[in-house]
């Protein structure tokens, strides 16, 4: 494959993966290496990154789709400098040694080091030789696992606080150097994997999406952290956007009558038009969550987004349930805390169940029961979850008395859409009376709420 090819495919890579790159960046990209030539690869990296990535959010994903298709090296690259013994490739005293050398390493946060013990553990101790067809040879699971990152991570705060590290400082800096330092091994695997199998398969299947694509139910800790930054800076971009929409679209409609008996007197040249009065309308919005466990990272984020999203809306109303439904509105205030809504809405989130069981005809009766008075002619009613309702009586009736009493009404479902009616969902059913959405990450929710104001 020549550097051409390369380049075309990597550039194909980043856009499978959610990043936005067009003809022009592209082109961009080759004149800049073209000017600094391919002498350093780290160059090479950033020059790639300065005209093709837009946000840091994308950096994660631009990365690990560049150290596939550019990789540091090719083959083994078993011998380091350093205590590890190159004849003896396992066993306890390489286990031993190969600890040693990574706690020193790690204390001193040498990164050139590191790299190098990366590769050292996945051709040591990741290999998995005789696995059947289709089966990858090498795991970072396993080098990690049987190097003991947990055991390391506790020597290296131990090694800190000896060197004069408070006890918060320690461990946030083990923490922070041995998460980098896993992110190394994963990496070399994913190299010798896609040297076996083709970078392109392993960029489908072992490289995370850009953060607008994740998936709502298959989030990470870690990705949680860096969806909850881009939640809010997201919400003001759209309503910001939203907002001049609105006054954009302020006039009504052309007023016919009014338009031709003012151009008589200019013989419709030129012709002035004029338009009726439009009467300004700002809706409410009421929201419904499930916020059991499968569908509670989803239910967390949009609620988040509607609650910088307010001045969108004349009045907002939520609702968490897993089967019975609690009111939280008091706490998606305007001008509130980010971090302090999040924990008191994962703490509200335990007064929604009664029964401990998902179960959306009950709460659907529940709050035709009690909190009907909450929707009116100008409401938009949002229902945010799976519509897996554990066999259970689906109450149709009291959902279909919601949807009526709303002027609009809408089902978010954070499922990929060929699971609907799979199991116990009901998507179709409850899909019949009111509109149901796929909305499994940012950039799905993001166009929704645009369509939705």
């Amino acid at each position: 494959m020549s550097l051409l090819d390369r380049h075309l495919v990597f550039l194909n890579a980043l856009r499978d993966a959610g990043l936005p790159v067009s003809l022009a960046e592209g082109l961009d990209a080759v004149a800049g290496i073209s000017a600094i030539g391919w002498s350093s690869r780290d160059t090479v990296r950033e020059v790639y990154a300065a005209t093709l990535v837009k946000k840091q959010s994308q950096r994660r994903t631009f990365d690990s789709l560049f150290d596939l298709y550019f990789p540091r090296m090719i083959g083994e690259g078993t011998a380091i400098a350093g205590p590890v013994d190159a004849a003896v490739k396992d066993g306890p005293e390489a286990l031993a040694a190969m600890q040693d050398a990574l706690v020193e390493a790690l204390l001193a946060d040498d990164v050139e080091a590191l790299r190098g013990l990366a590769v050292e553990a996945i051709a040591r101790f990741g290999a998995m030789p005789g696995r059947g067809p289709g089966l990858s040879g090498w795991s970072s699971y396993t080098a990690l696992r049987r190097l003991s990152v947990e055991e390391v991570r506790l020597r290296l705060v131990e090694g800190l606080r000896r060197r004069g590290w408070g006890e918060e400082e320690a461990q946030q800096a083990g923490s922070r150097r041995t998460g980098a330092y896993t992110a190394m091994v994963e990496s070399d695997a994913r190299r010798r994997i896609a040297e076996e199998k083709g970078p392109q398969r392993i960029a489908q299947i072992a490289v995370p999406p850009s953060l607008e694509r994740l998936d709502f139910l298959r989030l990470r800790r870690a990705d949680l952290d860096d969806l909850r930054r881009e939640v809010y800076p997201l919400a003001r971009r759209l309503a910001t956007r939203l907002a001049r929409e609105q006054r954009s679209r302020r006039r009504g409609p052309v007023d016919m009558r009014r338009t031709i008996r003012s151009s008589i007197a200019s013989g419709g040249v030129p012709l002035d038009t004029h338009h009726r009065a439009k009467r300004p309308h700002r809706p409410d919005l009421v929201i419904l969550c499930d916020v059991s466990g499968s569908v509670a990272n989803f239910a967390s984020f949009t609620l988040l987004l509607v609650f910088a999203l307010q001045e969108v809306f004349s009045k907002v109303r939520a609702f968490t349930f897993v089967d019975t439904v609690h009111e939280v509105t008091p706490y998606l205030r305007s001008g509130g805390d980010l971090a302090e809504t999040m924990t008191v809405l994962v703490e509200q989130s335990a007064h929604a169940a009664l029964m401990g069981r998902t179960n959306y005809g009950r709460a659907f009766r529940t709050f035709a029961q009690q909190y009907a008075d909450a929707l009116a002619p100008t409401s938009t009613l949002l229902i945010l979850g799976d519509a897996r309702n554990n066999f259970s009586d689906l109450h149709l009736d009291s959902l279909r008395e919601m949807a009526e009493r709303a002027r609009h009404s809408w089902w978010l479902n954070p499922e990929v859409r060929t699971q609907w009616d799979t199991g116990d969902s009901e998507a179709a059913r409850y899909g019949a009376l009111v509109p149901m959405v796929e909305c499994r990450n940012l950039a799905q929710l993001a166009e929704f709420v645009r369509e939705l104001a």
